[in-house]
């Protein structure tokens, strides 16, 4: 049994390689900058490759390390930031005697002008130049819910009726299904003699992105006609996805720049050490709509990407966000106590004609949401109802998450957290979370957007003066 710990456990891969290598038998610690979703016997420990002060007590007792971390959702400067955190986290791991690092890449084409690609070679380099014994593990595209390229993949698929698409989408790659990457880096665990060595994780066919996408219609019934043109270039592509798919743009710009190449890869070495079933993409995509329907039933009702799109399967994995802040003298339990009042007669504090707008629009379609009042009128307790909205989420005094229920394309849970600030102040926060269904989902967010920031700044500024004017504080306009 090893100690093994997981950068980047919140992620795609880590969430699913965690429960992967406890069921192995490994003593599994999970390492992410924020608390996430994981299996009982599991220890969190807090880890950000960006602040090196966190990386010695993460790395304390570790044995072998899986690094999955990346920063393609940062923008232009990702690459910078990836590499850095590769030179952070390799000088800790150096101090604290790591037995092995685990480090999962991108498999390259023989030459790439992609700063994706680049930086993935890169960060691989310099975690074996680091004087810590290394195995780079190059994977392909993963077949698997939640990986960016396959659902910018699925949103397509399930969301357009036609596809006009840059002539990318003929490059060739061989794309891996997550349980043959899964049995890959799990093998790696205990194998001898591999370290400083690089090897290619692929599958067992070369298929251009756009076989993908005609297999993947087929497999669900559709027909989806895709036209290619030659006009469209990688940097208009990522553009032109962000009105397409959930996935968020910059991960979108920085995976069309690797998509470009045609990337075939030699996988021999590592097939002949770890010996497995390779899934072409057929079966590896009937595993992954299989798998998510499963982990979606197990987590529905809960804040989870598959968990709020259990059975609808054309919202987007990924969300979008908008949210207003106040910060307020009143302490947590005091803005607590307030919010306490949301929704039945009290309604929302801030500008409830144009709640009440929005209802009127939803029930003229059909929708719950004129029902008034609450399951509990005392207290928020998970799966009650507050009006239209069901409580999906609660940490008593600082935290309530509730799912929208009103008819739109797409699905949304709107959080209010009241957390203290260093200074002494609260600062009140509303956040909306929104997995859009396709196009129209998206075009429905980006024009309800300007509402929701108008509102949510001033619900929070209502919530902020409330709490004050409760324990006796002044109001100053």
């Amino acid at each position: 049994m090893r100690t093994c710990l997981v950068m980047g456990a919140a992620g795609y891969i880590g969430s699913h390689l965690v429960p992967y290598l406890q069921e192995a038998g490994h003593r599994v610690i999970a390492g992410a900058r924020h608390p996430c979703r994981l299996p009982a016997g599991v220890e969190f420990r807090l880890a950000d490759v960006l602040k090196p002060d966190s990386l010695p007590a993460a790395l304390a007792g570790v044995d072998t390390v899986f690094y999955l971390v990346h920063a393609m959702g940062a923008g232009a400067h990702f690459h910078r930031l990836e590499q850095q955190g590769v030179k952070n986290f390799a000088a800790a791991a150096r101090t604290a005697g790591v037995r092995r690092i685990i480090y999962l890449g991108a498999i390259q084409p023989k030459q790439c002008n992609s700063r994706h690609l680049n930086s993935r070679r890169h960060c691989g380099e310099l975690f074996r130049a680091s004087g810590v014994p290394t195995v780079e593990l190059r994977s392909g595209i993963i077949i698997g819910p939640g990986s960016a390229a396959f659902e910018v993949m699925r949103d397509l698929v399930f969301n357009l009726p036609m596809m006009v698409t840059p002539k990318w989408v003929r490059s060739r790659t061989p794309p891996i299904a997550l349980s043959n990457l899964l049995h890959y880096l799990g093998g790696l665990v205990d194998l001898d003699g591999v370290d400083g060595q690089v090897f290619n994780a692929v599958g067992p066919e070369l298929l251009s992105y756009q076989q993908q996408l005609q297999k993947f219609a087929a497999h669900i019934g559709k027909r989806c006609p895709i036209i290619p043109i030659p006009f469209l270039s990688p940097r208009l592509s990522a553009w032109w996805l962000q009105f397409a798919t959930s996935v968020p743009q910059p991960i979108a710009k920085a995976l069309v720049g690797g998509l470009k190449h045609d990337i075939p890869a030699d996988d021999g070495p590592l097939r002949a050490l770890l010996p497995q079933h390779l899934l072409g993409f057929d079966e590896a995509l009937t595993e992954s709509l299989a798998l998510e329907q499963r982990l979606g039933a197990e987590q529905q009702g809960e804040e989870t990407p598959l968990g709020l799109r259990w059975r609808h399967p054309e919202y987007g994995f990924y969300d979008r966000v908008a949210s207003g802040s106040a910060l307020s003298l009143a302490p947590p339990e005091a803005l607590w106590q307030v919010l306490q009042g949301l929704g039945g007669e009290q309604r929302y504090f801030y500008m409830n004609s144009l709640w009440a707008i929005r209802e009127w629009m939803d029930a003229a379609v059909g929708g719950p949401a004129l029902t008034r009042g609450r399951t509990n009128p005392d207290r928020f307790v998970k799966g009650d109802m507050l009006d239209s909205w069901q409580i999906i989420g609660v940490e008593e005094g600082r935290r309530l998450a509730l799912l929208f229920n009103m008819r739109a394309p797409g699905v949304g849970r709107l959080e209010f957290i009241m957390a203290p600030e260093p200074s002494g102040l609260t600062r009140v926060t509303i956040r909306a979370h929104w997995h859009p269904q396709g196009a129209w989902g998206l075009a429905y967010w980006l024009a309800m957007l300007p509402f929701h920031l108008f509102i949510f700044q001033g619900m929070t500024e209502a919530l902020a003066r409330q709490g004050e004017a409760l324990v006796g504080i002044p109001v100053m306009d």
